[in-house]
């Protein structure tokens, strides 16, 4: 099925910039023919690659082609005598391939390394040769890209080629990029298979492919697998689509119209903007109209606003909610919080007067050109200062410049997103290929990602986690298997169940038991969303059958110590001769706002302002009584403290009390739960300003993770 009868928009509006210079679609069968005839002379271009030349030129203008040139000897000749299944010479394709990629901007490397990518796995042409020829960068995307061997893996070669890829697309992302260029152009001509097979590569591109593009920013190439997949495996609604989009072009397009509104209040208001109508792919189409059922003509395209600085990103954006009327709901701000495969814009949508509702993309050109070709228009990520200066030296060729470090050893990549390391991280622990097969697909359904941050300060400060993930995937991406002992955790500073679901920007705090027998229960497989916990907690659940080794203690009843006990401690109500009480559910101290209540017999009940007991004796119409703090410093106030579980507990607490000077009132541990210890402590304080020294005391004991006021 070739990409022209699928969708000719999609591709045209995914690459304008190109379009617009003019450059026909390539006849891969003129193509061929030039491949075998070869280059009129030894200084020239071949004519087969003259195409990848011109693309590559316009956004590299300075590139050096002569190893493009090289690159094209070798693999015309080794390829010499192969044919593709659709009767064209096999070279066809690593052109077709490297075209794509040439026209998405990719840089001299990558072109080389596209060139050669079959070479290896098809032909006679070894790596050591490669390397030779072409440097080591060559050599290591070259390999990366390379299938193994089937005849070594059987039915695991499948995945161990993805695993493999993955692997070395850690190291470097350009071996995907050539790998996504690989399969849309395998998909372009995938109708010369058999129906059934067709189905089959059509099920791992949408499964695999097309959500690694999405990842790694690749939109146009993504919308054009999207809409090739939608064709083989989902026929009947494709053709529905097909349709709409047919009796679309037969009627009155209103965005033209909209889109010249639009430019008129950008110029008066002074802001240079180039706006474009970009017509929506088949996939786009068949997803709106689901959502919005019967579709008018504004449904069929967006507006496309492109301008030179982020500032007028917002320009833009006020422009168009002064001048019509915003739809609220359909705002995003991603260039603020750029998604994790790299975009970034702004989405709104407005109405017009007649009652066509316009949905925009505001964004700078830069922005466009990551929008499209993500990591692909990052150039080589990896080149240092000393490489980009060394290939703008004369004579030096793209290999010599950016095999800028050993390619075998692993790289720090600031532009590694998340995502990958967590695969890497996992697909270590699943050394079977079914697992890792099945993991994998289900690791890239996730469709959205979250940073939260850890409250430890340690490094590194921050956890990326799929959206959904919970406290349980947070405790398995910091602590490795160590988190099997994980008990709890503190999210924004408070004290939450394992089970509950992270925010993007939360902060937590993990808190693991020192109890080696501690484990994870299998209701935490429920609740785990990243392959690294769920290998992780299925391994120590198959390993222990029995769960966590059981407590030899039986359940005891709660410990309690109690001393003298006082009366209103230093406040004073506003009653005379009223018996002050200080309340046990909050024990105010001073400074605390107070508030007095009048209870049974007379005497006055002082509660913290905060206390929830204050608001219930409001709602019940009871009055307030004034309350005031005696100028003496002695206080009583309860305390909370949680701690794991460990001999000597109590007595190292009371002995930290002790230090500090002050007087056990009364004292209660509850009994423990999943190695847990709740203490509560009333406690009469010789001088109010030490309470937070004394808190910070009992939070020194070991073992002890909050100390709170009750």
């Amino acid at each position: 099925m070739s990409a022209e009868a699928t969708n000719p928009e999609a591709r045209s509006e995914a690459r304008p910039e190109i379009r617009r210079r003019g450059r026909t679609r390539l006849d891969l069968r003129r193509l061929g023919r030039a491949a075998l005839l070869g280059p009129t002379s030894r200084d020239r271009l071949p004519d087969a690659i003259g195409h990848v030349a011109e693309a590559h030129r316009a956004h590299h203008p300075d590139a050096d082609l002569s190893i493009l040139r090289r690159a094209y000897v070798l693999a015309e000749s080794s390829h010499r005598g192969q044919m593709r299944k659709s009767g064209e010479p096999y070279i066809t394709h690593p052109l077709a391939v490297t075209l794509i990629l040439a026209e998405l901007g990719a840089e001299t490397t990558t072109l080389t390394a596209s060139l050669l990518h079959d070479t290896v796995e098809d032909t006679e042409v070894t790596l050591d040769q490669v390397r030779e020829e072409f440097g080591d960068e060559v050599c290591f995307i070259v390999d990366g890209v390379t299938k193994v061997e089937k005849i070594d893996y059987g039915a695991a070669a499948e995945p161990e080629t993805f695993r493999k890829m993955l692997v070395a697309t850690g190291n470097d992302v350009r071996v995907m990029s050539i790998k996504l260029a690989d399969r849309l152009h395998n998909m372009r001509t995938l109708g010369v298979m058999r129906p059934d097979k067709q189905a089959r590569i059509a099920k791992v591109t949408r499964d695999v492919l097309i959500p690694l593009a999405e990842r790694l920013g690749v939109q146009a190439l993504k919308t054009e697998l999207e809409d090739l997949v939608f064709a083989i495996l989902h026929p009947e609604e494709y053709e529905h689509t097909r349709a709409l989009i047919a009796a679309h072009a037969g009627e009155r397009d209103p965005l033209p119209a909209i889109a010249e509104s639009v430019r008129v209040v950008l110029r008066e208001a002074g802001i240079h903007a180039e706006v474009l109508v970009r017509p929506r792919h088949f996939v786009s189409v068949h997803r709106i109209s689901r959502k919005r059922g019967e579709l008018r003509g504004s449904d069929f395209g967006r507006l496309l606003i492109l301008v030179g600085e982020n500032a007028d990103c917002y320009g833009v954006l006020g422009e168009l909610h002064t001048c019509f009327t915003p739809v609220v709901s359909e705002f995003k701000d991603f260039i603020a919080v750029p998604k994790f495969n790299l975009y970034q814009s702004l989405h709104t949508a407005f109405a017009t007067s007649d009652g066509h509702v316009a949905e925009v993309i505001v964004r700078t050109r830069q922005m466009h050109r990551v929008a499209e070709a993500g990591v692909v228009a990052l150039g080589n990520p990896y080149a240092t200062a000393a490489a980009t200066a060394a290939a703008a030296a004369p004579g030096a060729t793209a290999g010599s410049a950016e095999a800028c470090a050993d390619p075998y050893e692993e790289r720090v990549d600031p532009t590694r997103p998340g995502w990958l390391s967590r695969l890497l991280d996992w697909q270590q622990s699943a050394p079977d290929p079914d697992t890792f097969w099945s993991v994998l697909r289900a690791e890239l359904a996730q469709d959205r990602e979250i940073t939260v941050f850890r409250a430890d300060g340690g490094a590194p400060a921050t956890i990326s986690l799929p959206g959904g993930a919970s406290c349980i995937d947070a405790a398995y991406a910091q602590y490795g298997e160590a988190a099997h002992g994980c008990i709890g955790a503190r999210v924004n500073g408070r004290l939450t169940s394992l089970t509950s679901r992270l925010s993007d920007g939360d902060t937590v705090q993990l808190l693991l038991a020192h109890d080696a027998s501690s484990g994870p229960s299998a209701d935490w497989l429920e609740h785990a969303h990243t392959p690294a916990a769920r290998i992780a907690i299925s391994s120590w659940l198959k390993a222990h059958p029995d769960g966590a080794a059981a407590t030899t203690t039986a359940a005891r009843a709660p410990l309690s110590v109690v001393g003298a006990r006082g009366g209103g401690g230093n406040a004073v109500a506003d009653l005379p001769d009223a018996t002050v009480r200080l309340a046990g559910c909050c024990t105010p101290v001073p400074p605390d706002a107070v508030a007095g209540f009048v209870v049974r017999g007379g005497a006055v009940t002082v509660h913290r302002v905060q206390c929830a007991a204050v608001a219930q004796m409001r709602s019940l119409g009871r009055t307030s009584v004034a309350v005031h703090w005696r100028a003496t410093a002695d206080c009583r106030v309860t305390l909370l403290a949680e701690s794991f579980g460990r001999p000597h507990l109590l007595a190292d607490l009371t002995e930290a009390i002790a230090r500090e000077g002050v007087e056990v009132v009364s004292a209660t541990v509850e009994p423990p739960v999943e190695q847990r210890v709740r203490h509560s402590y009333t406690l009469q304080l010789p001088d109010a300003t030490g309470l937070p020294a004394l808190m910070r005391a009992m939070r020194d004991v070991p073992g002890v993770y909050d100390v709170s006021r009750a």
